[in-house]
């Protein structure tokens, strides 16, 4: 497996990556309804333009998961279904540990999958909010890691 930050993001590579989201929102992200998830669908292409740094993991050209940072935040984290438990997820976060010194992330409260392995990996909730950034009624878990 390798790992590596993307800094062409070629129409192609966009639509790999979105097919990917879309598999790893479905399995992963089920207080969400198959109407919710094709409404945010049409959003992603642009957030994975514009986040400064995109990381994907791959085997032989073939995304498994990637991962946007900005400053010290992780905007975004989604693995292929059948990777998860691989430490696919766990090698892109200490990538952006490493290469962005990575200290927050939010999570959607009702992921618990994401919200264990976040703390797994030390980051603690900080605050919650009731709604999503965009209103919706998905509580968020601001998570952030201690600064050693």
């Amino acid at each position: 497996m390798e790992i590596l930050e993307v800094r062409r993001r070629s129409g192609a590579l966009l639509e790999q990556l979105l097919e990917l989201w879309e598999r790893s929102v479905r399995a992963s992200h089920t207080f969400l309804s198959p109407a919710e998830i094709a409404a945010i669908r049409p959003d992603v292409p642009g957030a994975l333009t514009q986040v400064p740094h995109l990381v994907i993991a791959r085997e032989r050209e073939t995304p498994l998961g990637f991962l946007g940072a900005e400053g010290r935040r992780l905007e975004m984290l989604f693995l292929e279904p059948e990777a998860r438990g691989r430490g696919i997820g766990t090698a892109l976060v200490r990538y952006a540990l490493d290469a962005y010194s990575l200290r927050e992330v939010t999570v959607n409260e009702q992921n618990i999958a994401a919200r264990g392995f976040y703390e797994r990996l030390g980051f603690r909730t900080v605050r919650r909010t009731p709604l999503d950034e965009q209103g919706r009624p998905y509580p968020l878990l601001y998570m952030e890691l201690p600064e050693p």
